[in-house]
């Protein structure tokens, strides 16, 4: 079974969710008072300990307990003179000194010491009198109410009692929400037994009990002599009204509206009615009677703050009327806000003719325009604007005024005929606030409104006028966040580049961010925005010289202290935009553009890998779209751009970047018949090949770089098919300085790999010795054709096959140590049959009494995995079915499987 708290949770969930999505609870505003409502001066906490000024009433009603009584006369008992006092207390000092009376409230509590949590929370609330530092005084309560709320959390209805007792007035206003659900969740139990009580009951549904337990609830509070406790905690049980009457909520509303008229603060005013509203619109929104005729209420009341009372108030604590006017703000703003939900067009009409009977009170102007839905701002914007000019702008500066105003029109559309005259007429205005953050304030908004409805001329004048007020004396330092925020509506709006970029005073905007972190975060952005709408490449010289701009004030961020991560995110946005360049058949353009990249990235190793890639297709475009036409510039360009790259890949430090590039580029020069310069990229990847380290780094992890090189490697041996030799450096020169390499290579200990490199040799040379070659490039000359099947030519190939096969068998012999070393002779024995079986001539009876020794020793420790071993003879009698291999058949009936015993 639920306990009563949680299904009054419940109800209260269902309550809010009521009122709609739309609606903006008065617990969001909490962190906007605390923002905006600061101080420098010191502050001071004054906490009296004793009595509060008299005994209480001897509570005679049989529904005060005992226990109630006896806690009421512990309060007034307690000793007297108790008394302290902390001065000079900044923002935080006072901030951190709540806190630690929040704790203390909790530790009162938790230790049952009720009546000492009380004092707390009493003298806590009483710091809300103090006005002294009036212009911190929003958020002091805030922070007071924190700790009423967690004492409103802890108590039960004897809290009401003690309330009406206390006279602690300020308390009231935030509790008495707390305590209004309290002695509701309190009656409406009494009607939930034997079973809950639904949400949509009816008065018939409650019990005796209740009811006269809710009209005792109504007595006491009748008997309030003070209006404001009395008007306060009858607000908050006001939802009892369900238990007695149906209509009774409907009938009290209207009189508690007409109670607040007695109250001669309009402050105090002010902030009561601010509380019915909120009441209101949680047990019932759909009467907007009351709601409407507390905002005229209000309206009547600003006569006095022009009155001698307030004046003289004002003039004793050294306020100006717009620094008083602000505290009214979240009163007034929650009561429009609450008038204006859901409200009809003609209500603002109506709330409109009342501002203008006002003098147009600038204050009661911008809660309208901020209360209402956009949509009926934006209709009456040139209203509006009239009435802001007729403003008194002594009380209200006209800049903030039409902030409101741009915010509305940010979210919906004035007419179209009207938009140029409201911008003009806006502009005006703003443009004439001389402090710089509360111009930038005002001009970030209305940028919205001028990017959604009009052109770059009209952007472009916005950005010069901020550009004219924000650079004297440097104040766009202080005003970041604002400027970023332009950026960002600009990029919203106007996703092509080529109008984007021809503003005049783009890149100037761009200049004032000079702060490096910001600079390069706003660059982000524009990339990013590029990258998602920039959908066709583009030659365009105004995006070019822009982007590149952009993209170099990125790279120039790069440092030694930047992390790896962030030089990653960078390089991305580089290359994106590098990608989308293209100059169409004007090769030597593309050309250019990357050797100036080249120049401008030099410090983002990912950037120049991507330009070298881009120069390499360049190339093979080249040849394609020629197609043999203009040979000669064709040769020269192609020539130019391998001299790129030549001259690009020894600036990076990654050594596998590096050799695949070199391979790549090799494989671009050959295909355009450009075979010195492939020579050249091969040779170079030859002699990088010793400073292959031993491990590398793979994501932050250190690896054996020994599977990368092989796998290099025989992608270079595939290569080197249809490379042919240089007249100058003998047969097979790029193969035996291959060869050579790996011989002199520092391997690691109990490695293969070596062994493995002359087994994938086998193959190419294999191949070489072919009459015809298995594939090649058109217009180049391989091999098979300079040498034609010159004996000597193969005489060569077989000698280096020998000597390859020579020391492998050698080091076949040097793995016998242990089982872990029989195992790698295993394999490798298997790996050489297999080469053997494939591209030897096994009719020759060395090479295939050589080949049955290797499989047998592959086979001698039962290492071999049969399923492997079973499917190589069938393959093998397969071949040995055709006329011209019928040799196999001796060969296959002495090879055996064994298996290990």
């Amino acid at each position: 079974m639920l306990c009563f708290q949680d299904l009054g949770r419940k109800r209260r969930v269902k309550e809010e969710e009521a009122l709609g999505a739309d609606f903006e609870p008065w617990s969001t505003k909490r962190g906007e008072i605390l923002a905006r409502f600061t101080t420098t001066e010191k502050l001071s906490i004054n906490l009296c300990m004793g009595s509060d000024g008299g005994k209480a009433p001897n509570p005679g009603s049989s529904a005060v307990s005992e226990k109630v009584r006896t806690r009421l006369e512990e309060l007034d008992d307690l000793e007297e003179g108790s008394h302290r006092e902390l001065l000079n207390l900044s923002q935080q000092d006072y901030a951190n000194r709540i806190e630690e009376l929040n704790q203390s409230l909790k530790e009162a509590w938790s230790s049952d010491q009720k009546v000492k949590a009380l004092k707390i929370v009493i003298q806590c609330s009483k710091l809300l009198s103090d006005t002294s530092v009036i212009q911190f005084y929003p958020s002091k309560f805030v922070l007071i109410t924190d700790i009423l709320d967690t004492f409103g959390a802890f108590t039960s209805c004897q809290l009401l009692l003690l309330l009406l007792l206390s006279r602690c007035y300020i308390m009231l206003f935030v509790c008495v929400c707390v305590v209004g659900r309290l002695v509701y969740d309190r009656i409406w139990t009494m009607c939930s037994d034997p079973r809950p009580l639904p949400d949509s009951f009816t008065v018939e549904d409650v019990n005796d009990t209740a009811k006269e337990t809710c009209l005792n609830w109504f007595f006491k509070i009748a008997s309030i002599r003070e209006l404001l406790p009395r008007l306060y905690v009858e607000a908050a049980i006001l939802k009892c009204n369900r238990f007695l009457s149906k209509s009774g909520i409907q009938e009290t509303l209207p009189r508690l509206t007409a109670m607040i008229r007695g109250m001669g603060d309009p402050l105090v005013a002010a902030y009561a009615r601010a509380y019915l509203c909120r009441v209101g619109m949680e047990v019932a929104p759909h009467l907007k009677e009351s709601l409407n005729a507390n905002v005229f209420d209000l309206l009547a009341t600003f006569r006095q703050i022009s009155g001698d009372s307030v004046q003289k108030q004002l003039h004793l604590q050294k306020v100006e009327v717009p620094a008083y006017l602000t505290l009214y703000s979240p009163a007034i703003n929650w009561i429009l806000q609450c008038v204006a939900y859901r409200a009809p067009e003609p209500l603002l009409t109506e709330m409109m003719e009342r501002c203008k009977m006002m003098a147009n009170n600038a204050l009661l102007l911008n809660s309208i325009m901020r209360a209402f839905r956009p949509e009926f701002v934006a209709t009456r914007a040139t209203d509006f604007i009239g009435m802001i000019k007729d403003c008194d702008e002594s009380g209200f500066p006209k800049h903030l005024l039409y902030g409101s105003l741009g915010r509305s029109l940010a979210c919906a559309d004035p007419p179209e005929s009207e938009r140029l005259t409201i911008l003009n007429e806006a502009w005006k205005v703003i443009t004439k606030v001389r402090n710089p953050q509360d111009y930038m304030n005002c001009a970030e908004i209305w940028v919205e409104f001028t990017c959604r409805h009009f052109a770059k001329r009209e952007v472009n004048t916005v950005l010069a006028d901020i550009i004219k007020h924000m650079t004297p004396d440097r104040a766009f330092e202080e005003a970041y966040p604002q400027l970023q925020s332009v950026i960002r509506k600009i990029l919203t709006y106007f996703h092509d580049f080529s109008v984007l970029f021809s503003m005049e005073r783009f890149l100037p905007f761009l200049d004032m961010f000079q702060k490096d972190s910001v600079r390069v975060e706003v660059c982000k952005s524009i990339m990013e925005v590029f990258i998602k709408h920039q959908l066709e490449l583009t030659r365009d010289p105004v995006i070019l010289n822009a982007m590149l701009h952009i993209c170099k004030t990125m790279h120039d961020s790069v440092n030694a202290l930047t992390l790896e991560d962030e030089k990653r995110s960078l390089a991305l946005l580089i290359i994106s935009f590098i990608r989308m360049v293209s100059f169409g058949r004007d090769f030597e353009q593309q050309l250019s553009f990357c050797v100036e990249a080249r120049a401008t990235f030099c410090n983002l190793e990912p950037v120049l890998v991507q330009l070298i890639h881009t120069v390499n297709q360049l190339a093979m475009e080249t040849r394609m779209v020629m197609k043999g036409n203009h040979s000669r510039k064709t040769a020269a360009f192609v020539r130019a751009c391998a001299a790129y790259c030549f001259i690009t890949i020894p600036s990076l430090s990654s050594i596998f970047s590096r050799l695949h590039l070199y391979l790549l580029s090799g494989q671009v020069a050959l295909a355009n018949q450009c075979l010195s310069q492939a020579d050249a990229f091969l040779k170079a990847a030859v002699s990088v090949l010793p400073e292959v380290p031993r491990s590398i780094s793979v994501e932050g992890k250190l690896r054996s770089s020994e599977s990368f090189l092989l796998d290099f490697i025989n992608n270079f041996l595939a290569t080197l098919l249809v490379v042919p030799d240089h007249p100058e450096h003998g047969v097979l020169y790029l193969v035996r300085g291959l060869l050579n390499m790996v011989q002199d290579y520092t391997w690691e200990d109990n490695s293969d790999a070596k062994v493995r490199v002359y087994i994938s040799a086998l193959p190419l040379l294999a191949a070489m010795s072919q009459e015809t070659y298995l594939y090649s490039i058109p217009k180049v000359d391989s091999n098979e054709t300079l040498y034609g099947g010159d004996p000597k030519f193969v005489s060569e190939i077989n000698k280096l096959c020998e000597t390859l096969i020579g020391q492998i068998l050698d080091h076949l012999k040097t793995l016998t140590r242990d089982e872990q070393s029989v195992r790698r002779q295993s394999a490798l024995a298997f790996s050489l049959f297999g080469v053997l079986l494939a591209h030897g001539d096994l009719r020759n009876n060395k090479l295939s009494q050589l080949s049955i020794n290797l499989w047998n020793l592959s086979h001698k420790h039962g290492h071999c995995e049969t399923r492997i071993s079973i499917r190589t003879l069938e393959s093998i009698r397969h071949q040995a079915q055709r006329p011209d291999m019928a040799h196999l058949s001796d060969t296959i009936q002495r090879l055996a499987l064994q298996s290990r015993t």
